[in-house]
């Protein structure tokens, strides 16, 4: 039984899941780490387009590697003017496994939440500074350029913990504002970002 869609007031026949639709996604800018204090994506600087060109936006983070160890990644968001600073409300669940078996849980964390907050929002826990040990993961933001309505935004993330555990991080929350963001910007909590590659999506919504 085939699935059916609506399209242009009339049903067309689904017949495999490479015929979906789907948004088209277009790579805006690529950053890569190097000994860098903060990766910064700014509307309208270095090519970097934040802005209603696209109802949404994707971050991928490849192979982030801290200078530090056992440091937490985190971004922030510009609402105008100069300062990474944008009212936050967010929630956040973790699950973790260690290499020799020994620990594993599944739990709300409530020390990454946000609750109208102007600070940093955690992305990573405690990440592994060893040579070998990294993150990668992806954060969504919708709809930035509203004056309208808040800006959601989620996340999920796998790295290494310093600890030597697997982890598994999602978060989602908005920015409780009205006024456009145009610049988000990512960090440690501590030192640079030694090494890790940054990738800006556009993605059309038809």
């Amino acid at each position: 039984m085939a699935l059916v869609k609506y399209n242009n007031n009339s049903l067309s026949a689904i017949t495999a899941a490479s015929s979906l639709p789907t948004g088209a996604m277009t790579l805006i800018k690529e950053q890569t780490a190097s000994a860098s204090a903060t990766i910064d994506f700014v509307d309208g600087t270095s090519d970097v387009v934040l802005d209603s060109t696209y109802p949404i936006y994707l971050f991928k983070f490849i192979n982030i590697h801290p200078a530090t160890n056992a440091v937490f990644f985190q971004v922030n968001f510009r609402d105008g003017g100069s300062s990474y600073d944008a009212t936050k409300t967010t929630t956040s669940f973790v699950a973790y496994h260690q290499e020799d078996g020994g620990d594993e849980d599944l739990l709300y964390s409530t020390g990454d939440d946000l609750a109208q907050s102007t600070g940093v929002q955690y992305l990573i826990n405690n990440l592994g500074g060893d040579n070998d040990q990294c993150a990668s993961g992806e954060l969504f933001l919708f709809n930035p350029s509203s004056t309208t309505f808040v800006k959601h935004f989620f996340g999920q993330f796998s790295y290494t913990e310093s600890s030597d555990q697997a982890w598994r991080h999602n978060l989602a929350g908005y920015c409780n504002v009205t006024a456009a963001i145009d610049g988000v910007q990512f960090s440690m909590s501590s030192g640079n970002i030694d090494a890790g590659t940054f990738k800006l999506y556009g993605i059309k919504d038809s």
